[in-house]
């Protein structure tokens, strides 16, 4: 072995004394120089480079901030998830308004099949890399360097979800190499199985059923398929893993929620195969799975096209909206040590946290739960829709709040409605206007108009029972008074009742009596019980205008206000306020918002009872009889109607035990709802009937709640006590022989008529047109009603008050409280004589004109062949008389002071005016004696039992008293059975006034016997 190497050895030695040799030795040594030359440069040219680039890398990170773990960890998992609404009972109605719909969900409720087509599509490496894939982002840079026209993208799941949920959208090599650095940062804060969780709950999938822009998985598997992300199939799993990488692209709907054409649809199905063929490749399915996968109909999963929350429920949608920020801002403000209360006059720190509040609910997915009931809200929409009788529908001008061109729009009745129970104010039901798509306002809860008449027992009837002015039947004053150029009526002008009971006139819905009593009590300011039940625009003057009293507030009230506060009366004179969100949860479940009842005591329970009991009056007698007989169920309800000035507002709110229901009609712009027509009835009538058609079809939801089972219990201190009808004081003896003692509920606590009644003295009385006053020495008997009782002329001055009116006025005939025994002032005479009257005669009916205005009746002289007898005198109501055949008469009117008009012409019942000679150049007249006054009718002379010419009770009394068949229209009394100037009944019977059958206080009645005028007896 030594020998070999020794020889090798040698060997190498000859070869190095060769010339070449030494040549290439030279040569080696000069390329080895030259490679470790060339090393060194490209060293230090990669160490150059590599230092540009860190610095710029570095430079373009700079302003980055160094985040922590927490602040990263908060960042990524700051989901905007959008709010959710519900009715009642957890029925879901949708999610609110917003520009991208998402809903968390976690990584165990996700079908693996969406997972794994995830990573197939999006990150193949994503279980091995570490934020980052090197190659990846040097192509993508080569790539973009080049302006390639490929573009095969780069980034990992955790980039994209840096992207999103850190940083922003924009293109550019900063964002990037920000975007590069926290993904690997965020690699050391996070799990793989936390990163792509995170992922999938914030990656955008175009569109949903809807139209709405979704994003999250969750979100995705409900619009696109209407399944949950778990139940996905491996076609829908592929689907939608391949719509992140052009979201509108590849998504089914448009953004109007309309499935796209054919031509459209094919690019999301390709991009679903592209997946699914990734999906094989990467081992995630087998080749069987990914033939049957092609081959599936992807677009039968598809979900069916469906309208928005704010489409099938726009006012409930922007309502259950604007109230989930109030209370939400509310919060906020607690949160920041500040009042909520301040929220309510301070703009700006309203402005504030209203905006924030408007962040939260659209963005960090609350479940808002309502309390309304979705099948009463669906029925309450139904029957409104389908009532007929709003009324015309105008074409009026606006300007377009686009163009500001003006335009022609329609102007149709609007109608708003609340349903609230009473025990709770959760608001049940409400009805917002007729059409959303014309007209957006909430007309049951923004609009503020005049609540009319409806205003009445809030603000008069029971304030002025509350403080003991008043009993339910206590005596109050309607007739009419003047204030400078205001003169206010009743719903018929020249309706004017006088003393009048506080039942009727509530029931009847009288202006005038009911701004008498609010003028008795305005300085004690009642409409401090408005506040108490939050009328929420009160401004200064309501609290001091007379009109305020039948509903002239400054601003208005809502239908939902004044709902709420006829609930008061129902809740025992406890306000509770009405509300429409019962508890809002986070998105974990975590309830921030529940809401409590606070009851707020405004009226006493006797108060409240008594005011329902004349509010049932309204239902039964008054201007809410339509509205009964609409019903189809019965319940014990109090309600009263409304109408403000030239019926631009009608009103009808009504409660049972259980529930209130308000109704409002009229148009946006102000005008008149009037119109005679038998297209639409009367405005009065229609509110009427839409109530009751409201109300019926709440009861056909629910009839248990609605038709409360029992009736308003009296508290114990409801008493039924007697009283003078004409003062409201305890009875006289007076009153009692007069027949004016009455009986009704009184609040024993704060009130009962103990004071002994001052009102009547003795008098004799007379009748002039309708009304009574006292007679005049000089008044002949046969026209006095002796024996009577007057009224105390201190009592007159007592009951008209500051605001004065006319004394005669205090008991015209059509007063439930008149008595034709009692007298209420003197007449003012004039001492001129009476005029004469006109005469006829129509087979043995005499006839005659009226007179004078002072005139108190009417003597009827028989002057055949020259004679002068003295027939009949009669009083100044009645017109006409039966006579016997063959005769001449004259008629003489007769004043208050016994003086008489000249003679009327003289007719005969042979059929002309009987001349009493033949000398037609020169007639002559019958002289007649006119009797002195108080001269020879005296007490029952010419008038006894079935005497003179007119049968049983004839002629009245004519001074002789009260007896069978007195006054002018007893028994058959002047003129035949029931005949005169009544028809069918005595002059003051059943309510009547010159109406024959018809009273003239009943139901549809007038001033002509059983005719209809306009329905509601009342100007509200």
């Amino acid at each position: 072995m030594k020998d070999w190497i020794e020889k090798i050895n040698a060997k190498i030695d000859e070869l190095l004394e060769q010339k070449w040799m030494k040549t290439l030795r030279i040569s080696g040594s000069v390329v080895w120089n030259l490679f470790l030359l060339f090393l060194v440069f490209a060293l230090v040219g990669t160490v150059f480079v590599g230092s540009v680039g860190a610095g710029y890398f570095a430079s373009l990170v700079k302003e980055e901030p160094l985040r922590s773990k927490e602040e990263l960890r908060d960042l990524i998992f700051n989901y905007e998830e959008t709010s959710e609404i519900y009715f009642a009972n957890n029925i879901y109605i949708g999610k609110l308004r917003t520009d991208l719909e998402r809903r968390e969900t976690s990584l165990s409720a996700v079908a693996p099949d969406l997972i794994n087509a995830v990573l197939a599509t999006e990150d193949e490496y994503f279980r091995e890399h570490n934020g980052i894939v090197p190659k990846a982002v040097i192509r993508g840079l080569l790539q973009d360097v080049t302006n390639s026209a490929t573009q095969t993208g780069g980034s990992t799941l955790t980039q994209q979800l840096i992207k999103n949920q850190v940083l922003t959208n924009e293109v550019s090599y900063e964002r990037k190499a920000k975007e590069l650095l926290l993904a690997m940062r965020l690699e050391h804060f996070m799990t793989k199985e936390e990163i792509l969780e995170a992922y999938l709950n914030i990656i955008p999938y175009g569109r949903n059923s809807t139209g709405r822009n979704i994003a999250g998985i969750e979100t995705a598997a409900e619009g696109i398929f209407n399944v949950k992300a778990k139940d996905l199939t491996l076609p829908q799993a592929a689907y939608i893993a391949g719509i992140p990488q052009a979201p509108y692209t590849y998504t089914p709907f448009t953004n109007t929620g309309v499935l796209k054409s054919e031509e459209a649809l094919q690019l999301g199905i390709d991009r679903m195969k592209t997946v699914l063929y990734r999906m094989k490749e990467a081992g995630y399915i087998k080749e069987t799975q990914y033939k049957d996968a092609l081959n599936y109909d992807i677009t039968a999963d598809f979900r069916a096209p469906e309208a928005r929350p704010e489409d099938r429920y726009p006012w409930l949608t922007y309502e259950l909206e604007e109230r989930a920020k109030q209370i939400i801002a509310e919060k906020l403000a607690s949160e920041d040590g500040v009042d909520p209360e301040r929220l309510k006059t301070e703009e700006k720190l309203l402005e504030k946290y209203s905006i924030l509040a408007d962040r939260d609910v659209r963005s960090k997915g609350y479940r808002i739960y309502s309390t309304i009931n979705k099948d009463m809200f669906d029925a309450m929409q139904k029957a409104a829709d389908n009532f007929k009788y709003y009324g015309q529908t105008y074409t009026g001008k606006d300007k377009d709040p686009v163009t500001g061109e003006e335009i022609d729009v329609q102007m149709p009745v609007q109608v708003g409605s609340i349903l609230i129970e009473n025990s709770t104010g959760r608001i049940l039901s409400f009805l917002g206007g007729r059409d959303f798509k014309t007209n957006q306002l909430n007309h049951a809860t923004k609009a503020y108009r005049s609540n009319g008449s409806t205003m009445k027992p809030l603000l008069v009837y029971a304030p002025a029972i509350e403080y003991g002015v008043i009993g339910a039947g206590s005596p109050l004053v309607d007739v009419k008074f003047s204030i400078g150029s205001w003169s206010p009526s009743n719903y018929l002008t020249n309706d004017e009742r006088g003393l009048i009971p506080a039942r009727e006139a509530l029931a009847d819905s009288q202006n005038i009596s009911a701004l008498r009593l609010y003028n008795d009590i305005l300085n004690r300011r009642p409409a401090e019980f408005l506040a108490k039940m939050d009328f929420s625009e009160l401004k200064p003057e309501d609290y001091t205008n007379l009109a305020t009293g039948i509903g002239a507030l400054q601003k208005g009230t809502t239908v939902e206000e004044n709902t709420n506060a006829f609930a008061t009366f129902a809740n025992g004179g406890q306000f509770i306020d009405a509300y429409m969100i019962e508890k809002i949860e986070d998105q974990d479940g975590n309830l921030i918002y529940q809401h409590e009842v606070e009851p707020v005591q405004v009226f006493s329970p006797e108060t409240s009872y008594i005011v329902t009991d004349m509010l049932r009056d309204v239902l039964s007698k008054g201007t809410g009889t339509v509205a009964n007989n609409t019903l189809k169920f019965s319940s014990d309800f109090a309600a009263k109607t409304g109408t403000s000035q030239n019926y631009n507002d009608v009103w009808l709110v009504g409660y049972n035990p259980n529930v209130s229901l308000g109704v409002w009609m009229g148009y946006d712009k102000q005008r008149s709802l009037y119109a005679f027509n038998n297209t639409y009835l009367q405005p009065s009538v229609r509110i009427n009937k839409l109530w009751g058609t409201l109300m019926n079809s709440m009861y056909d939801v629910d009839p248990k709640l609605i038709d409360a089972p029992t009736n308003f219990k009296a508290p114990k201190n409801v008493v039924t006590a007697s009283f003078c009808g004409i003062s409201g004081l305890a009875p006289s003896a007076a009153c009692a022989s007069a027949g004016l003692v009455r009986s009704d509920l009184f609040n024993a606590k704060v009130f009962l008529p103990s004071q002994p009644d001052d009102s009547l003295a003795s008098s004799s009385v007379v009748t002039i047109q309708g009304k009574t006053y006292n007679a005049h020495p000089n008044t002949p008997a046969e026209f006095v009603k002796a024996s009577g009782a007057g009224i105390n002329q201190a009592f007159i001055k007592r009951m008209l008050g500051r605001l004065g009116g006319n004394p005669a006025s205090l008991l015209p005939k059509n007063s439930s409280l008149s008595n034709s025994s009692v007298s209420a002032v003197d007449f003012p005479a004039d001492g001129i004589a009476p005029v004469a009257v006109k005469a006829s005669i129509n087979g043995n009916t005499l006839s005659w004109s009226g007179s004078s205005n002072d005139v108190v009746g009417y003597r009827i002289y028989n002057v055949t062949n020259g004679g002068n007898t003295l027939v009949s005198s009669v009083l100044e109501a009645t017109q006409s008389m039966t006579v016997a055949s063959g005769q001449a008469y004259v008629v003489v009117a007769v004043d208050i002071t016994g003086l008489t008009s000249p003679q009327s012409n003289v007719v005969s019942t042979g059929g002309s005016d009987t001349k009493p000679d033949d000398d037609e150049e020169n007639p002559t007249t019958p002289t007649v004696p006119i009797p002195p006054a108080n001269g020879n009718n005296g007490n029952g002379s010419n008038n006894g039992n079935g005497s003179g010419n007119n049968g049983n009770g004839s002629n009245g009394n004519n001074g002789s008293g009260n007896g069978n068949g007195s006054g002018n229209n007893g028994n058959g009394s002047n003129n035949g059975n029931g005949s005169g100037n009544n028809g069918n009944g005595s002059n003051n019977g059943n309510g009547s006034d010159n109406n024959g059958n018809g009273s003239n206080n009943g139901n549809g009645s007038g001033n002509n016997g059983g005719t209809t005028p306009p329905t509601d007896p009342s100007t509200e």
